[in-house]
């Protein structure tokens, strides 16, 4: 079953970005040209958009590729299909990666057994519950990557044909 879904590359040096180019096209199994532009919120970087399809489970594919790279600020998104549900993957230099399963509205859906060490957690004191709640929605991830999801001048732009 196939999926489609968008690797949004938020800021690579670059230097970085025909290495980028190289791991994506590993993964996909097909040469890749990604249109690069500047990245205004961390001047000297670059950043890019692709839209992919694939076989279920190429977004945590791509997001292990693409893992670990110091200065590299990513997102993959995969939308759900009939054999899997959505994904979500965040990627910061400073807080590694986060991973969210996606329900058919993008929206993040939690398993149980997470929500109840956090729960746990908090009880025992090691932890807020909002503090919790907020690392699995991954929102330490969204505050860090808010500025840089800005497109900027010159960037593509995407529309949308369709509203839930």
């Amino acid at each position: 079953m196939t999926t489609r879904g968008v690797l949004y590359v938020h800021s690579a040096p670059r230097a970085l970005c025909p290495h980028v180019e190289w791991a994506v096209a590993g993964v996909l199994g097909a040469r890749i040209n990604l249109d690069w532009i500047r990245q205004p919120a961390a001047p000297g970087t670059w950043r890019s958009e692709f839209s992919w399809r694939g076989e279920a489970g190429t977004a945590s594919k791509l997001a292990s590729a693409l893992r670990g790279w110091q200065l590299l600020r990513f997102e993959v998104t995969a939308e759900p299909c009939a054999t899997a549900e959505g994904e979500r993957y965040s990627a910061t230099p400073e807080l590694g990666i986060f991973h969210a399963v996606t329900g058919i509205h993008g929206d993040i859906l939690i398993p149980e057994d997470r929500l109840r060490a956090a729960l746990a957690r908090s009880k025992g004191g090691e932890t807020d519950l909002e503090a919790e709640l907020a690392k699995l929605l991954g929102k330490p991830w969204d505050d860090e990557l808010e500025s840089f999801r800005y497109a900027g001048e010159g960037a593509p732009v995407r529309w949308l044909h369709q509203v839930v």
